[in-house]
């Protein structure tokens, strides 16, 4: 075995398992199965042109070296970004472990209560903090979050608001800049008109439907801002903020002065910087609109035990069913980040925040002091840790930098200076040296400031925070330690079995590709430091570009975007664009098939195009003939079709030529979503197609790890025509030449999990790819054939062949009153997470293996559901107290002292042998739903609290 071969390590199907599974699906070879299942006309004719792969050693001493290319200053740049400190028992226990990094979004909650609980954690965090009663379980980035905000606040206008059509939405000068080129993107398609100004000058009339403030302001100054949001308020207008999560364990609580929303980002509570993410937002709002909050909200509920359990409610996959109704298109969350901001507050609870906070501020004091004995003064009256200090900028920063010292240079003559956690008196002293040096003066030599705040003194916090147990009982390493371990040991995840998610490729996250995340090189560099400071970075982040515009076939790539769902946004912002471009405003028309992603219509109509549906034919297939009628009928007002490919349904359709050529033939542009790119690479690609833009998810297809629901990475590659839109920042230059205004909040996007993504294609290359593109193809014909006769495969190419991905059908056992969900249920008690249940047709499952496992997991999945299988033709009609209705079933249950089951505890739990081996326990039995959402508690309640609500 050559050991140097990450492939070998990658793809868990070995050579001699070849013969056997070829021979189960009826080919003689593996060129054979490709051939029938992937249509010749769109087929590379040749390899990938990438670099030979390395080794796991040569890329980590490779990744290591081009980390050094980086200079780690200390950035005090501030703008919504500071250095942080990942507390070493949360960096090991969280981050680095793939219990927690490697688990799937928690839709199935009995197996998913660790996360569940740490999210509940971060939620009450935001809650405690913010003054506010809902939140989310977290968003992409603080930018994405004031987007949203004023998105949600002009879907709630009043009835008169919507009738007068009111759309101005006021954003006050101190919002950060990216945060501002993020709402202008999101403004103009739905009509809404930014009015950006001072609020201490605004006229606020009933004109308007919102107002976004910022707290403390860009440059660190901090506003009462009671008596505006006063004025907003008796003007049926509602109040957006956007927070510093740290300054708010000292001032008071947006919630406390009527704030309707606070969004925020929670990098500074553990998260390093990694140039830009991936980060943990968070969204804050009001009971009165838990109907109309983005994203995921994990809630309290009871299982059918009556114990309580978690699960994600309200909205929950909303995109899926209200489709271009949807509030958002964001169906995702940055958990695996949410989980170490939430496990940062736990760690630390009230005192330690408060202290940290305290430290921050003195420190603050302290510089602003010093400053003011060299005779420099600064502007903010009140201020947590930013100042803004007047001072020649051309002569500070040369002698700032050569002493790696980064500040932020407003103009000429303004300079802000935002400390952190990581600042201490000697980092404040260095601060001081270089003014010093710089203005020829001593420094001074007082070590503290004699003033105890500049806060201001009406915006103090007086109200109590993190009160709950949680918060106050894990302050010790080893206390917190177990109580993560306990967490985790609630969920099973890929370190456990297969989870054969189709659509979301739960591949191998190789160990070799996660290590750099850890490297402080990698970590500690700010999103806007100057561009040479980071030309480790951008090495990285150049050639991830140039291999991704090679493996799609297109001409360039922006790794802007930081979601599947952002990057279907910004691909359609990028046709819109062209087609603005050209004269052709007019171009409004998405269209899209009946089976495609739920977040699909929802970003079309976020683009501000109109939505219309085509049908699929008897064999999941676009209807081409109800394409061809509505593209004629659209012809003038077509601006683009969003195609999956394969589809949905886990087929290649022969077709897909003709169909890309008719759109262009009527003026249109066809956008590919990448969600099943782990069938095309190396032997196919979106080019080859006909598309025009694809996005990838780096999250299913390239390696980034699931993390529980996020993070996740969405890059669009698009044709020569569209390269110049591609999306722009309006801190550092990034973009085409007719660049877009942002998509997300840093210029790369998550730039520090795109190191994973590069590792993955250095590691596997061309052949590579192509063989782990093979082999999952493979192992998904193989589990199709070993279910033959067991239940039936909903769709197939034209040679009967699935591809990476396929559907079965559940709905026959409905006559034994089993639903699709029961089946999901059960697989817990044989070890394993459900395929994706109901998506895209109703009671189906969607089973998709991915090439990185083994032959032996593959046939204990198949076990399994053959084994299920038969215990659903052993239920006599009408029995509904029955294994299948039963499960999952817990430890508890199987070792009370009664039984009141007409099967066998050994049944119950260990169906099969190997089950015996490893066995997983789910932590809860069936949760309620419907309970849940009758009930709502989306914070760590008192147990009085939950009882009360029965």
């Amino acid at each position: 075995m050559n050991t140097d071969s990450f492939a070998l390590r990658h793809i868990g199907i070995r050579e001699e398992d070849l013969p056997d599974m070829l021979k189960t699906i009826g080919v003689d070879s593996l060129d054979e199965l490709i051939f029938q299942t992937i249509p010749q006309d769109i087929r590379l004719k040749e390899d990938l042109p990438l670099d030979k792969p390395m080794s796991e050693q040569e890329f980590l001493n490779h990744i290591h070296e081009v980390s050094r290319k980086n200079k780690v200053f200390k950035s005090y740049i501030g703008l919504g970004y500071h250095e942080s400190i990942t507390p070493s028992v949360i960096k090991r226990n969280i981050l680095e472990n793939p219990g927690w990094y490697t688990a799937y979004t928690p839709y199935q909650a009995e197996i998913a209560q660790g996360r569940l609980e740490a999210l509940l954690n971060f939620q009450t965090m935001v809650c405690d903090l913010t003054g506010m009663e809902l939140a989310n379980a977290s968003l992409l980035d603080e930018s994405t979050a004031a987007a949203e905000a004023m998105t949600m606040l002009f879907d709630v206008r009043t009835r008169d608001q919507k009738k007068n059509q009111v759309v101005k939405f006021f954003v006050s000068e101190e919002v950060l800049p990216q945060t501002l080129s993020l709402l202008e993107t999101r403004s103009k398609p739905l009509g809404i008109e930014l009015v950006i100004g001072k609020h201490s000058e605004i006229e606020l009339d009933p004109g308007y439907f919102g107002v976004l403030l910022q707290y403390p302001g860009k440059y660190g100054a901090i506003f009462n801002y009671s008596d505006f949001v006063s004025k907003a308020k008796n003007n049926d207008i509602r109040v957006a903020v956007a927070a510093d999560i740290l300054s708010l364990v000292l001032l008071t609580p947006p919630g406390e002065f009527g704030a309707d929303v606070v969004v925020g980002s929670t990098q500074r509570f553990g998260i390093p910087l990694g140039y830009g993410g991936p980060h943990a937002a968070f969204f804050a709002t009001r009971e009165d609109f838990k109907r109309s909050i983005p994203g995921r909200i994990i809630g309290v509920t009871r299982d059918s035990d009556g114990a309580r359990g978690l699960r994600m409610a309200l909205q929950t996959r909303e995109q899926h069913i209200k489709r271009d109704k949807a509030t958002s298109n964001i169906c995702t969350a940055q958990v695996l980040l949410a989980v170490m901001a939430g496990a940062y507050a736990v760690y630390h609870g009230p005192k330690g925040l408060k202290y940290i906070a305290d430290k921050v501020h003195s420190h603050t004091l302290h510089l602003a002091d010093g400053l003011e004995q060299m005779g420099l003064y600064q502007l903010n009256s009140a201020f947590f840790d930013t100042i803004l200090v007047k001072a020649n900028a051309e002569q500070i920063r040369p002698i700032a930098e050569k002493n790696h010292i980064n500040f932020l240079y407003v103009d000429k003559e303004t300079i802000a200076i935002s400390l952190n956690e990581a600042t201490t008196k000697e980092r404040v002293n260095e601060i001081l040296t270089v003014f010093a040096i710089a203005l020829g003066k001593e420094k001074p030599t007082g070590n503290a400031s004699k003033r105890i705040s500049l806060l201001g003194a009406d915006m103090q916090r007086t109200s109590v925070y993190l009160t709950h147990e949680v918060f106050n009982s894990y302050h010790s390493e080893t206390q917190l330690m177990r109580y993560l371990k306990r967490l985790e040991r609630k969920d099973l995840a890929l370190n456990h079995s297969m989870i054969s998610l189709g659509s979301c490729t739960m591949k191998l996250n190789a160990a070799s590709e996660m290590l750099p995340l850890s490297m402080p090189e990698w970590g500690n560099i700010h999103p806007f430091v100057p561009l040479e400071q980071a030309a480790g970075y951008h090495e990285v982040l150049e050639e991830l570009s140039r291999e991704l515009s090679i493996i799609t076939g297109f001409a360039a790539t922006s790794l802007q975007p930081n979601s599947g769902a952002q990057g279907e946004y910004a691909g359609l912002m990028t046709i819109r664009a062209y087609h603005q471009s050209n004269g052709e405003s007019h171009r409004n028309i998405c269209i899209i098939p009946a089976s495609a992603h739920g977040t699909n219509p929802a970003s079309a109509v976020m683009a501000g195009m109109r939505v219309i549906v085509t049908k699929t034919d008897e064999k999941g297939n676009i209807d081409v003939n109800d394409l061809e009628e509505k593209v004629k009928l659209h012809s003038e007002n077509l601006a683009a079709l969003m195609v999956t490919y394969p589809s949905t349904h886990g087929v290649f359709e022969s077709s897909i030529r003709k169909i890309t050529q008719l759109i262009h033939d009527h003026g249109g542009q066809v956008y590919m979503d990448g969600a099943n790119m782990n069938a095309q690479v190396g032997l196919t690609n979106p080019a080859i197609i006909g598309a025009d833009v694809c996005h990838l998810n780096l999250h299913k297809t390239f390696a980034i790890p699931h993390g529980g629901g996020g993070p996740g990475v969405g890059p669009i590659c698009v044709a020569k025509q569209l390269a110049p839109f591609l999306p722009g920042n309006p801190v550092v230059k990034t973009g085409g030449e007719k660049a877009i205004t942002a998509i997300s909040a840093a210029p790369w996007g998550s730039a520090l999990a795109c190191l994973i993504s590069y590792g993955y294609i250095k590691m596997l290359g061309a052949e590579g790819l192509r063989r782990a593109t093979e082999i999952a193809i493979l192992n998904a014909n193989y589990i199709k054939e070993r279910l033959e006769g067991k239940y039936e495969v909903l769709y197939t190419g034209e040679q009967g062949r699935a591809a990476h991905e396929m559907i079965i059908d559940c709905r026959p056992f409905k006559v034994k009153e089993v639903e699709v969900t029961d089946i999901a249920k059960r697989l817990m008690d044989y070890g394993f997470h459900a395929p994706t249940v109901s998506f895209p047709v109703a009671e189906t499952m969607m089973i998709e293996p991915t090439e990185s496992e083994g032959l032996s997991e593959l046939d204990r999945f198949c076990d399994a559901m053959i084994a299920i299988r038969q215990e659903i033709d052993e239920i006599e009609e009408e029995k509904v107290n029955n294994v299948m209705k039963n499960a999952p079933h817990t430890l508890k249950m199987v070792t009370a002292d009664t039984w009141n089951f007409p099967y066998s505890r050994e049944k119950a739990a260990f169906p099969l042998a190997y089950v015996e081996e490893s066995k997983f326990w789910p932590s809860i039995r069936r949760v309620d739903e419907a309970y849940g959402d009758r009930n709502l508690i989306c914070t760590c309640a008192p147990i009085e609290a939950y009882a009360e609500s029965e």
